[in-house]
């Protein structure tokens, strides 16, 4: 089963200080033409020219410079997607990750098949978004700050509903298993947590029904895999 891609070579920065975790990643990305670029130091990181890579993969504990103001001034000065790549449990190091415009989190250890996962998700999301950079469709989705928009409208939610749609709408159109939004969710509860799943997923459908009857159907469950925003 060959699933390398049949277009030019993804070339991804990634920061992380761990040298051999760094190799054994750009390892098994390098068979889907996905080649690592890593930088142990954050500042020389910064400095390889950041806007000419697809994607960057970031640890949070780093030396001399934190991750998430990494993240923060790589998210305000260049168009690429951030992946947060740590071991770092705070559940407000995960929250104000997305906050700062982080498209994902995946706390270590994981498997690197997981990685591939996530990043041919986000470009098929930002790829869609520069096909359409014109105009021509538009979300009727926004998020600012910790605040979510639909159809202009804010959305009053948990601090775990915001987490699981603002998930969705970053990647709006594809769908995202169980497991994605679970781990990336720092508020859900660890008990039954994919029944938790249901009913967050049930209580924004009905808040999203609220401004639009149609909104319900916003989210789709696909079933045996997950949920995806239409």
């Amino acid at each position: 089963m060959d699933q390398k891609k049949d277009s030019k070579m993804i070339n991804i920065l990634m920061i992380e200080d761990d040298p051999e975790f760094a190799e054994l990643l750009s390892e098994y990305l390098a068979q889907f033409d996905i080649k690592i670029t890593n930088y142990e130091d954050p500042f020389l990181g910064l400095s390889a020219g950041v806007k000419k890579y697809d994607l960057m993969i970031l640890d949070l504990t780093l030396p001399g410079m934190d991750g998430l103001e990494v993240c923060e001034e790589v998210v305000r000065k260049y168009d690429i997607p951030v992946i947060i790549s740590s071991a770092r449990s705070d559940i407000n190091d995960k929250v104000q990750s997305f906050e700062l415009g982080a498209y994902d989190y995946l706390p270590k250890p994981y498997d690197p098949k997981e990685m591939y996962a996530r990043i041919m998700s986000i470009l098929k999301r930002t790829n869609k978004e520069s096909e359409v950079k014109g105009g021509a469709v538009q979300s009727d989705f926004e998020i600012k700050g910790d605040t979510i928009y639909f159809k202009g409208e804010a959305l009053n939610l948990t601090p775990a509903e915001f987490e699981v749609l603002s998930l969705l709408v970053r990647h709006q159109g594809i769908t995202q298993s169980r497991e994605q939004i679970i781990n990336t969710s720092a508020t859900m509860s660890i008990d039954s947590q994919g029944k938790s799943l249901d009913v967050i997923i049930s209580k924004i459908r009905s808040k999203l029904a609220e401004i639009d009857p149609e909104g319900n159907k916003r989210i789709q469950a696909v079933r045996g895999v997950g949920y995806k925003l239409v």
